[in-house]
Parts: structure tokens; sequence; C-alpha cells
């Protein structure tokens, strides 16, 4: 017998190992979009690296670029006014466009005239240039300058020369210029006079000057007339922008925006400036009465706000009429809180007759602990619990006197334990009660307060009213003159005879070279196909379980159901959970489990279930013991098998010992009876594997085996046996083949997909028609919803396996929602 089934043994062993040379069924064809969502959500965090290099990159090319900013402003010609003003004569209404085309291009050459250029020369100090050396880049410190430089011709040998100013410390600093293509080198104090060929030289600090310019390179450069002229020429830009509008556009491109938005309203205010001056008197005036009214009012206006702030103080009020909505709402919150105690009176009141009536005892119509939910919200603790013991004392009694006689010792010692509960209840309710009536004297009190401010409120309220009516209107005249302040200021700053800024420059926040937007959405679009290429190659070389679509397109055995994630508790190795956490999701899908398999043995009264894997780690004893207890629930008399003598976990699941099990039944030093253990669930038994043996496989072939199942088959509904991983070892294959359902346990994201190949080998090779699979551990992302009757209430984290402990932090968290 044992010879023949260590052949067998052996021609199972050739058929779940097969050879390389053997053809496989090869995975199922298409895009997997639930392992490609997967993937692509644990790469994110990799595809924003890949998106913030290739941004930093663009930065980079953006930061040693130097940028061109451009200010404009569109201006209005007034026909009537500036033809007179500029000598362009007498424009009528029927003109045609080509005669008010000439006279906007006149405007166009007058603005770039030397007239502007002297008057920006003079208002915006454009001789002297300050500029800071970088590393790769220098910047012209425009208005930002931690020096200035006064000068006084001598000659125009120096002009546009470079002036470089190295800071010792806070007060000198060395001044360096060529000359005859000798560099002239020499050191001085802040505020000395400098002597140089072409100039005498003065530097003084500015505002901007701080500790960290002794660090920094410096140079300036004094420019003339030619320079200056030729500087506004290259990069100021008037043009006609509507010939039929009468508008002229005025830009300026520089490296620096504030200087270009500087020049650009500088030639904008040449034109206003005189008109302006004009228009100002008349404004004066204007506004000088308006003060002079707005001032008697707010005078008023105060004498009227400390009326009523004297109100205020002499009453404690601001807001006599919210006051009076306020103590009346105070008034029936007051009557429903009485009303609420005046119950608790009553239920107390009536808890006393109940326990004092000394009939009640032996009465099974009287039961005190109806009372007990409603004593919840008397804030004391103490009284359920003795009233709770009362009526367990009650009832203890009740039944002794059934079979004892009122004079035994058992029935007197009851009645003296009852009667010493009664006297602490009447005690603690009378207790109660009094506090009860003191909180009621109380709230009577405070709602006579409450009644008599309330009697006082209408007057104050009148009183007030009175005060308001004349602060309102001062306070309406008061803001009437303040708006027409603001608005004649408005109008009159809006108002140009000449002509009109449509549009007045402003500081340009964009470069026009280079295209910042440009830049920046190749180097994000560099990222983003960098980052889909990360997903597509991780999602190529993607050989994990993930979800229940995988395992069945890659197995031909019938899918049982998907058992969640469990983080209830932190396990270092597999534990009983369903006892503790009926109502859970976990329990549910087993649930559905053990309906599921009812339909595949629904034949059988008894039935052997083996569970196995292909390797440690997946959760096979995790999934027996749970499975078990699940069966058992259902009044069902289930025993659990620890064969996987090798690395027994069943008695770690339980909690308990392992000194005798299987292998010393098999070897007859112990009879199962002496090796079977319970668990707190009443029909559900196990035998742990006992002391691991040096030969497993050989034990499980030995006739004893066969008749130890005999013996738990006449004792228990379900025979569920925790086998080896077929894996690592082959003990398990030939219990797969006596078992009436063999379970195959595979774990998301941990088993491989090369595993799902040995599934169905063992069906192709050695018959295992009835084999079945579940998918445990099974994270949200990874199952398809409830549409397959098994698997509620996804979402439960990070499983029973030992992992890291919960992520801490905003930080922590994010990672884990998306690596999860």
């Amino acid at each position: 017998m044992a010879a023949r089934e260590e052949v067998e043994l052996e021609e199972l062993i050739r058929n779940a190992g097969g050879s390389e040379a053997e053809s496989e069924e090869e995975e199922g064809p298409g895009l997997d979009l639930t392992t490609l969502l997967m993937v692509a959500r644990k790469s994110l965090p990799w595809v924003v690296l890949l998106i913030g290099l290739g941004l930093t990159a663009s930065w980079l090319f953006l930061r040693y670029t130097p940028p061109i900013y451009r200010s404009s402003s569109v201006l209005k010609i007034d026909e009537k006014t500036e033809a007179g003003v500029l000598g362009l004569g007498s424009i009528g209404e029927g003109m045609e466009q080509q005669q008010s085309l000439n006279k906007l291009s006149g405007e166009v050459e007058l603005i770039k005239s030397d007239l502007i250029y002297r008057r920006l020369k003079d208002s915006l100090m454009l001789d002297v240039n300050y500029y800071a050396e970088g590393t790769v880049l220098e910047r012209e410190l425009y208005r930002i300058s931690p020096f200035t430089v006064n000068y006084t011709k001598q000659n125009d040998s120096q002009f546009n020369t470079r002036f470089v100013v190295d800071f010792l410390d806070e007060n000198r600093f060395t001044l360096s210029y060529e000359l005859n293509g000798q560099e002239q080198s020499q050191e001085y104090t802040i505020g000395q006079p400098i002597q140089t060929p072409g100039f005498v030289l003065t530097v003084s600090k500015t505002d901007f000057f701080s500790p960290d310019v002794i660090d920094g390179n410096y140079y300036f450069i004094i420019n003339d007339s030619g320079a200056i002229n030729n500087y506004l020429n290259t990069n100021l830009s008037v043009a006609i922008e509507n010939p039929d509008a009468n508008t002229i556009n005025i830009s300026f491109t520089d490296k620096t925006p504030l200087k270009a938005q500087d020049i650009v309203n500088k030639v904008d205010t040449v034109y206003l400036i005189e008109k302006v001056l004009k228009k100002q008197e008349k404004a004066a005036r204007t506004l000088r009465y308006i003060d002079s009214e707005l001032e008697k009012s707010r005078a008023e206006l105060s004498k009227a706000e400390g009326a009523i702030q004297s109100f205020a103080e002499r009453n404690q009020a601001f807001d006599v009429k919210g006051e009076l909505t306020t103590v009346a709402s105070t008034i029936a919150d007051q009557e429903v809180e009485r009303r609420k105690l005046l119950e608790k009176v009553k239920l107390l009141t009536e808890l006393r007759n109940t326990v004092n009536n000394d009939q009640i005892v032996g009465r099974e119509d009287v039961d005190v602990a109806q009372a007990i939910p409603a004593l919840g919200d008397m804030g004391d603790s103490q009284l359920p619990q003795l009233l709770q013991q009362f009526n367990n004392q009650q009832l203890e009694l009740q039944q002794v006197l059934k079979s004892y006689k009122p004079t035994t010792t058992a029935v007197q010692l009851r009645q003296e334990a009852l009667a010493f509960t009664k006297k602490t209840v009447q005690e603690l309710l009378l207790q109660n009660q009094t506090v009860l009536q003191k909180q009621l004297a109380l709230m009577d009190q405070q709602r006579q307060q409450m009644e008599a401010k309330l009697q006082a409120l209408p007057q104050k309220f009148t009183e007030q009213e009175r005060l308001r009516r004349p602060f309102e209107a001062l306070e309406r005249n008061t803001g009437m003159l303040m708006e027409r302040k603001i608005s004649y200021g408005m109008a009159m700053a809006g108002t140009t005879p000449d002509f009109q800024i449509l549009s007045p420059a402003s500081a340009p926040a964009t470069p026009i070279s280079p295209v910042r937007a440009m830049v920046y959405a190749i180097g994000l679009a560099g990222g983003i196909v960098l980052g889909i290429g990360l997903i597509a190659v991780r999602y190529l070389m993607h050989n994990t379980v993930t979800n229940i679509g995988e395992l069945e397109r890659n197995s031909t055995a019938t899918v049982l159901g998907v058992i969640p994630t469990y983080d209830r508790e932190k396990m270092a190795v597999s534990k009983l959970v369903v006892d503790k956490n009926p109502k859970s999701a976990i329990s549910e899908a087993i649930r559905s489990i053990r309906t599921n398999l009812e339909f595949m043995a629904s034949s059988k009264k008894k039935r052997l279930i083996s569970v196995t894997s292909t390797i440690s780690g997946e959760g096979k004893t995790f999934v027996t013991v749970n499975l078990a207890a699940i069966i058992a629930s259902s009044e069902q008399r289930v025993v659990v098998l620890d064969l996987d003598m090798r690395k027994p976990k069943v008695n770690l699941a339980f909690d308990a010992p392992n000194v005798k099990g299987v292998s010393t039944i098999l070897i007859e030093r112990h009879t199962w009876e002496e090796c079977i253990q319970h668990t707190p669930i009443p029909t559900l038994d196990f035998i742990s594997a006992g002391p691991t043996p040096p030969n497993p496989s050989e034990l499980i072939l030995n006739p004893k085996f066969d008749e130890l199942l005999a013996e738990l088959y006449r004792h228990y509904d379900v025979v569920m046996i925790d086998t080896p991983p077929v894996g690592l070892v082959t003990d398990g294959i030939l219990i797969m083949r006596k078992a009436d359902v063999p379970i195959y346990i595979v774990r998301a994201n941990y088993s491989k997909k090369a595993f799902l190949k040995n599934i169905n080998k063992l069906i192709r090779a050695n018959g295992f028609t009835k084999l079945t699979t579940i998918l445990n551990d099974a994270k949200p992302n990874g199952m398809y919803g409830y549409g397959y009757g098994y698997g509620y209430g996804y979402g439960y984290g990070q499983g029973y396996y030992e992992e890291p402990t919960a992520p801490k932090g905003l930080v922590g968290r994010l990672r884990k929602r998306i690596s999860s």
C-alpha cells in the first residue's frame, strides 16, 4: 500500500513540475486597464519627479538666458486741441483718412525727437548705469543700486567707460578702469572726490547698501548723449495703432522691466504735465469746499456717535433688539430643560416607589432593568449598574426559590444581598432626586431674573432707536460727501484736454524673449513623455497578481472569492480574527466564500478541504483558520489539521502549544483524541502539526494518515487541512488529490503571475478539476467590485502580514495614498 502511494506521489511530482519544454498557457491578450491604473498610481511620484526635472531644466534655461521685457501704453490724440498745439492745422470732420494718418505720423516723430529724449534724461537719470556681475549673467541695478555716482565732466575721454567698484568694507572701496590699454586701480573712501582724466567722481551709499554688498562685484558706466540717444532709438517703438480712433502705441524693450515701464510712462507724461497743472488749480478749489462741508458733517456725526456710545455704556447693551431676542430664546430653552428635569424627577420617584415595594420580589412582571436605558443622561454611572445588579439579584432569588425553601441558607443569603443592594439603590435614588430638585430651584431663580430683564428691554429699544435716526442721517451725509470727493478726484485725474492715456504702461511680468510659457511647455511635455514611458516600462515589467481580473484571465481554476486587506491590529503571525469582528468586511467576504463552497459541494455532508499556496507568506494559514471559523459558525463541526510540519502555524493562530499533534499521531505516540485542541468557537477544533519530524513526506504516505482522516470524518462535518506550499515542497499534492475541494491561495501584490501557471499545470497534468482559488489581501484598486458575489467592504488598508507601521503626518499619509 505504501509503495503504491509512493509511486503515485512521484508521478504527481513529475506532472506538477513539468519540463521547461512543455507548452504553457499564454496570458490573456489585450490591455489590462486595472493593472495599468495601479501601475500609474504607484508611478505617480516618479512621474512627478520627471516632470519636475523637465521643469527644472526649463527653469535653468530661463535662469541663465537674459530676458527681454516690453512695456507699452496706448494714447488717444484729441483732434480739436492737438492740432493747434502741435502746429498741424485745423482738422475738420470731413477730412480724409490719409490726412489723419499724416497727423498721427507727425506725432510719432515728435515723440521720438530730442525734446522727449532730453526730458527723459533729466527725469530718469539715464546717464549713469549701474550693474551687478553674477556667476553667468549680469543685471542692471535700476533704482536698486547700493551706491550712486555724482560726476563733473572734465572732458569726453571717459564717457562710455567701464568703472569697476570693489567694496573692501562699508567705507572703503577700490575703483578700477582702463586707460590707454592699461588698468588703473586705487583705493578710496565713501564720499571722497575722485579725480580721473575725464571726470571728478563722488561715490555715495544708498538705502540699498547692506553688508552683503561687500561680497558682490559691481561696475558703472557714464553714458554720453549719443549713447543715450542710440539706446532710446534702438529700444523705443512708437507706432500708429488705429488711425480711425487716433490712437498711438508707445512701447519700450529692455532687460529691466521697471526701467521699460518708467520710460514709457515718462513719454506719456510729457504731454500731460502742463495741462494737469492748470486743472489742478480748479480741482483744488472744489476739493477745499468739499473738505469744509465734510469737516462740519464729521463734527455732527461725532456728537451723534458720542450719544449712542453713552447709551451703550449706561445700559451695557449695543444691540437691544438682539438682546431682546436672546433673552426670549434663553427663557424658552430654560423651559425645555426644566421639563426634562421634571421628567427625570418623576422617573426617579417611580423607581423609588418600585424599589421600596416589598411585593416585587418573586414577581416576574416587575423588571427594574427596564428603566436603566432612561437613566443614561442622569450623569451618575453607578445608578444603572446598581439597578442592573438589583434586577439580577431579584431574578437569581426567583430562580433559587423555585428549587429551595425560603428558610434555606441559599435563599437567606440572596435575600440579604438583595436587601443591601436595595438600600444602596434607595439612597442613590434619593441623592439624585435631591440634586435634581436643587437644579430646578436654581433654574426657577434664573427664569425670574430673565423675565425681569425682558420687561425693561422695550423702553431701552425705543431710546436707542431715537438716538440712531440722526446718527444714520449724518452718516449718510458724510458718506455722500466722501463719495463726491473721491468721484471728483477720479474724474479730474482722468481728464486731459489734449490727449488721453487709454492704456498706461505697467511693469511687464513676463518677458517677450525667451517665451517662458513655451520653454516650460517643452519641459513639461518632456517630463510627461518620460513619465508615460516609465509607466509603460513598469507595466510591461509588472509580474505580480494585483486584481481578480488577472487571476481569472491567467488561471483556469474557479475563483471562490476575494479576501480584502485587514489592518485592525498588527499581527506578526496569522490569527483568528472573524470571531472578534463578525460584522467586518473580511468576515463578510469569507462568508461569501463559504456560500460558494456550499454550492460546489452541496451533495456531500462530509467534506475534506485542503488549502495550499505556491510559497510561504501568501496567507494560506490565515485563510484556513478564518474560513474554518466561518464554517463552524453555521453549526457545522469543523476540525483543522496542520500538515505543514516543516513550518507549523495553526497553533500560533489559536495561541496554543505544539507539543503533540499530527506527527505524534502518525507515529502512534498519541491518539487523535489526545491531540484535539478546542477553540473559543464551540464547533471548531484543531490538531497542530506537532514536533517537526525528519521525514514529513513519508509520514503523510503512512496508512495511519488515511485512518486519521476516516476517524475525523466520523466525528466532524468538515475537515480542513493546512498543507505546505506546493511551490516549495510536494507534500501537499497528494493531500489535494484526496480533498473534495482543494483551495489555492494567491496573495495580491505578492504572488507572481508565473505562480498562476503552476495552478494550470496542476489542473491540466493531475486532473484537479475541482481546484479553486482565492485572492487574498486584495486592496480596493485591485478588485472589481460587487459583481462576483464576493469581496464586501473593500479598502481596509494594509494586510495582516508584517508591514511597516502606519505612516504619520501629511507626507506619510500622502505617500501611503499614492502607493496603495
